[in-house]
């Protein structure tokens, strides 16, 4: 059972590695075609708003995750 872990991380890092790199060059590829050109204040703009998204889903993830911590009744205090 030692080997696991490591075959399994080297297995998950090549998978992963090849699914980034196939989406990066489909991007890249799709952006040279000249498809759905958008000026850099858009893209700015649309980047923004899926941080802020992101930022409040992980702060309600985190609310709901504690409190559903003191319903079970762990001591969640910080040292």
């Amino acid at each position: 059972m030692d080997w696991f872990p490591t075959v399994f991380i080297v297995f998950k890092t090549l998978v992963l590695g090849t699914g980034m790199f196939f989406a990066i060059k489909w991007h890249y590829d799709q952006g040279r075609k000249g498809k759905g050109k958008q000026p850099p204040s858009a893209v700015l703009r649309t980047g923004a708003k899926v941080g802020a998204v992101f930022m409040l889903v992980l702060l309600a993830l985190l609310l709901l995750t504690f409190s559903f911590g003191r319903m079970l009744g762990l001591d969640l205090t910080l040292p």
